[in-house]
C-alpha cells in the first residue's frame, strides 16, 4: 500500500514496487488519478481521504508493505499560520500514518514479516522558517517510525524513514512558483538561490531516486535496517 500514490514520489514508489513484483494498492484522495496509476502497474486503486480519521480508526489492513507518503504543504510565519492548516497537515502527515501503521501491524505480526517506510523529509531532521506544521509533522513521524521499529523488531517488522531534500514534484513546483511571484524573481532563481542553496549537489531529486531507496528498504538486503532515517539530500544536512 502506497499513500499519495497518484502522483510524484508516491506514483514513482508504486511503479518501482510493482516492477519488483509487488501487488500494489495505490491510495489517494483523487480516486481517478489513483486508478490511472493502478491500471498502468496492474495494481488496485483506493480512493481515500486520509484526513477522515474516523474512517481509519477501525481499519484492518492486510498488507506486507506500507509506504506512508501522502502530504501537503502550507507556508506562513507562525503568527500568521492558519490553525486549520496546522491541524490538517498534522492529521494527514502524522495521525494518518499512525492509524495506518496501527491497522497494518496485526497482520504483519501474524505473518512475522512487515516493511513500513515513511517518506519523511530533510525537514524531519532540520527546520526551515515558515513551515511550522510540515516540520512538526515530519519530526513526529520520525519518532513514530522509531517506536514502531522498537516494538516490531522481534516480530519481523522493520520501520524506517526516507528523508529527501527537494524532489521534482508538483508540490515543489508550486512552492517555486509561489516564491517567484512573491519575490518578483524568476523560478530558476528561486530554484538555484533558495531551494538549492544548501545542497552540495545542485539539482532537484528525481522521484525515481526516492523510489529506489524505498524499494531497497522493503527488500531482503535491508532486513537488519530499522529505526533508521536515510537522507537523500545532495549533502544538505552535511552542512
Amino acid at each position: 500500500m502506497v499513500t499519495g500514490g497518484a502522483a510524484g514520489i508516491g506514483a514513482a514508489v508504486a511503479r518501482r514496487l510493482a516492477a519488483d513484483g509487488a501487488a500494489v494498492t495505490v491510495v489517494d484522495r483523487d480516486g481517478d488519478a489513483a486508478a490511472v496509476v493502478a491500471r498502468e502497474i496492474g495494481g488496485t486503486a483506493l480512493a481515500l481521504d486520509l484526513t477522515d480519521t474516523a474512517a481509519l480508526t477501525g481499519l484492518e489492513l492486510d498488507v506486507d508493505v506500507l509506504v506512508n507518503n501522502a502530504g501537503v504543504q502550507h507556508v506562513a510565519p507562525i503568527d500568521e499560520f492558519d490553525p486549520q492548516w496546522f491541524r490538517r497537515i498534522l492529521t494527514l502527515m502524522l495521525e494518518a500514518p499512525f492509524l495506518l501503521t496501527r491497522a497494518a501491524l496485526p497482520g504483519m505480526y501474524e505473518r512475522g514479516f512487515g516493511r513500513i517506510v515513511h517518506v519523511s523529509s530533510v525537514h524531519g531532521l532540520r527546520a526551515s522558517k515558515y513551515k511550522a506544521a510540515y516540520v512538526a509533522a515530519k519530526h513526529g513521524v520520525e519518532g513514530l517510525s522509531k517506536v514502531t521499529a522498537l516494538e516490531g523488531g522481534d516480530r519481523g517488522v522493520t520501520s524506517n524513514c526516507v528523508n529527501p531534500g527537494y524532489v521534482r514534484t508538483a508540490l515543489v513546483a508550486e512552492q517555486i512558483a509561489e516564491q517567484a511571484a512573491a519575490h518578483g524573481i524568476s523560478e530558476q532563481q528561486v530554484t538555484d538561490e533558495v531551494f538549492l542553496a544548501r545542497p552540495a549537489i545542485k539539482r532537484l531529486i528525481e522521484p525515481a531516486e526516492v523510489a529506489g531507496l524505498v524499494a531497497w528498504l522493503c527488500g531482503p538486503e535491508a532486513a537488519m535496517v530499522t529505526g533508521a532515517s536515510y537522507t537523500m539530500d545532495g549533502g544538505w544536512t552535511a552542512n
